[in-house]
């Protein structure tokens, strides 16, 4: 159950963060929103209600999710390089998944948010310099101060592992999309 619920493991934060390795996690937030969709854009109804592991959400559902969270994560970087170390509102995205427009909106939505949202915030880290890099923000719920830095890692980590759910998820059933 475990490697379905995280195939590619938990994020785990570098002790040291490279240029090199920022831009590696850049590109992927870059080409996140058309990955995603060319994988999930011609899937059947079905299959978009369809869990990627037993409990788990549906690929509507996870799609929808990636949206909100990178949405969320947008706004967080924002905070940070306007405010001193802020604390973030964190949201229920479990809760969230639930709501009506998660479970039975069509995804073309979330896939052109999430098109928006990557635009602008690749466009914005590109243009981070090392100071706004080193700037951070507390979640709620460890208390820990997180560096822009890290967030970056974090949410090309988070795309990825959502990714990774659909595609192992098709290749399990065997589905061509």
């Amino acid at each position: 159950m475990e490697a379905l619920q995280y195939p590619i493991g938990k994020f785990k934060e570098p002790e040291t963060i490279s240029t090199e390795q920022l831009k590696a996690w850049i590109l992927i937030l870059e080409e996140l929103p058309q990955r995603l969709e060319r994988m999930v854009g011609a899937m059947t109804k079905e299959q978009l209600e369809t869990p990627y592991r037993p409990g788990g959400w549906t690929v509507r559902q996870l799609v929808h999710h990636i949206a909100d969270s990178h949405h969320n994560s947008y706004i967080r970087f924002k905070w940070a390089l306007t405010e001193e170390t802020p604390t973030i509102k964190p949201y229920f995205e479990k809760e969230w998944a639930e709501l009506f427009d998660a479970r039975t909106a069509p995804i073309q939505l979330s896939l052109d948010h999430l098109k928006a949202v990557h635009a602008k915030l690749v466009y914005l880290l590109k243009g981070l310099s090392e100071s706004d890099l080193a700037r951070e923000f507390i979640h709620p719920d460890g208390n820990e101060a997180t560096t822009l830095a890290s967030n970056i890692g974090r949410y090309a980590w988070h795309g990825t592992h959502h990714f990774t759910h659909i595609k192992n998820l098709i290749k399990r059933e065997g589905w061509s999309v």
